[in-house]
């Protein structure tokens, strides 16, 4: 903790606090059904995004996935747009055609998301070597989890970033499942991070739930990423709480195990580093209460700015897709 000042700890934990806050939220309205769209919940994984994205620069790129709401707030952008988009309104941070999965933040590096398992991890390959050729020293992220490494783009991102030493972090938030095919039904070994050595990128496996762990081995792999050192990947062992897709846990439909469930949450990484805060007269419960209330405040704010705009025109269907409307 000596090398993290007090206002970088503090703003970890007010990222974690919004990211679960914001996700418990879409828990508590989905029954209601105005939200529509599928959701993937990131409760659980909060110390990847927030240890990750503090380190960046407003302007460096984040390629996330189906599961992105946390790297989104974790990035900075609005919540409000992004509440709206879940919402399917005109206001939403993708005009409300993209829905929870597609969220688009183009002022936050945010440049576009894809659901597509590891299609992130090429997208981010392209922005770093665009950065390499505009020379503008930005780092691209590309988060992905476990799943990915199944997939014919991970080896192929791999391998094209270390070729070219791109400016890219290859970031693998390991939750052990792909929706819900356990890790070691589809993986003959329990080396993720190993598989990224095979193509000489430096490469770690850390605790994702501790978030100065993520947010220590970040700050060096993004130093070295802009002294021009190539490639870096980090494998985050994490745990989600709730299903694959919906606001339910999936042990109650016999996916995996409730003891295993629980035994993850005793781990709970935002308990844990709130309480490390507490511990260490970081912050007071007071201090605690306080930033609860603001973020409560921002999220009910956000609710209230979806719900009161309106849905897209039917006239703007067409509009900014590729294909021409005369097409169909």
């Amino acid at each position: 903790m000596e090398n993290i000042s007090e206002d970088i700890k503090k703003r970890l934990l007010y990222l974690m606090l919004k990211i679960r806050r914001f996700e418990e939220k879409i828990v508590e309205l989905y029954p209601a059904q105005e939200i529509k769209t599928p959701v993937h919940l990131y409760i659980g994984q909060e110390a990847i995004a927030a240890g990750v994205c503090v380190n960046l620069k407003a302007d460096d790129y984040i390629f996330s996935n189906h599961r992105n709401h946390g790297h989104y707030i974790a990035k900075g952008a609005d919540i409000n747009l992004l509440m709206a988009e879940l919402y399917g309104k005109v206001t939403g941070c993708s005009k409300g055609k993209g829905g929870s999965m597609h969220p688009v933040a183009v002022e936050w590096g945010i440049l576009g998301t894809s659901a597509i398992v590891g299609a992130g991890i090429g997208l981010a390959a392209g922005a770093a070597l665009a950065s390499v050729i505009r020379k503008d020293n930005k780092v691209s992220v590309a988060f992905f989890g476990d799943g990915a490494v199944d997939e014919g783009i991970f080896h192929e991102g791999l391998n094209f970033a270390a070729l070219k030493k791109l400016p890219v972090l290859f970031v693998c938030e390991n939750n052990f499942y792909a929706t819900n095919s356990p890790s070691q039904a589809r993986q003959s070994t329990d080396n993720i991070y190993k598989k990224a050595q095979g193509y000489g990128i430096n490469s770690i496996r850390i605790d994702g739930n501790d978030v100065l762990a993520v947010y220590s081995a970040v700050r060096e792999a993004v130093k070295g990423i802009r002294a021009g050192l190539g490639p870096i990947f980090i494998e985050c062992r994490t745990y989600r709480y709730k299903g694959h897709v919906g606001t339910d846990c999936d042990y109650e439909k016999g996916c995996r195990p409730k003891e295993e469930l629980e035994e993850w949450m005793a781990k709970c990484p935002v308990d844990a580093y709130k309480n490390l805060l507490l511990s260490s007269r970081m912050i007071s419960d007071y201090e605690y209460k306080s930033i609860i209330g603001g973020i409560d405040s921002e999220i009910a704010q956000a609710v209230s700015f979806a719900q009161d705009s309106l849905f897209p025109d039917k006239s703007d269907l067409y509009n900014d897709v590729f294909a021409q409307a005369d097409k169909f």
